[in-house]
């Protein structure tokens, strides 16, 4: 039997090379391996940007980024149902996005921490760079 073809894109996946010859810095690329990300972290972070992927969501941190809000007035604030903003801020919590305080019976949200606003801030803010 034939062994079958295998096309030149292929080929160079399985076996990356360079197009330049160069000698290789093995101290360099294993002090680069040591940085780089593990497999299971890169799997949290590809699951904290899918997360972010909604605009939906985008749009109810935005508003608390600003101020904390009970479900209510964040839903108006979105133009959402209650119930719709609830599960978005549901999925926020798991991924500890938003955090929330009670006082009596009304609960508030706000972001979780200064990390998340200055994600949000940094990433708004690049999107209203020009490009230069």
């Amino acid at each position: 039997m034939s062994k079958p073809q295998v096309s030149p894109a292929l080929q160079s996946m399985e076996s990356p090379s360079c197009e330049v010859q160069h000698p290789v810095d093995l101290d360099s690329l294993r002090h680069l391996h040591g940085q780089l990300l593990s497999v299971e972290k890169s799997q949290r972070m590809a699951e904290f940007f899918s997360l972010l992927g909604d605009p939906n969501r985008l749009r109810i941190l935005s508003a608390l980024a600003l101020q904390e809000l009970c479900v209510c007035d964040l839903a108006a604030a979105v133009k959402m149902s209650e119930s719709a903003v609830s599960h978005q801020l549901r999925s926020l919590r798991a991924m500890r996005l938003v955090g929330y305080r009670k006082q009596g019976r009304n609960v508030f949200y706000r972001l979780k921490d200064s990390h998340v606003f200055n994600l949000y801030r940094e990433v708004a803010e690049h999107l209203d760079e020009t490009d230069d």
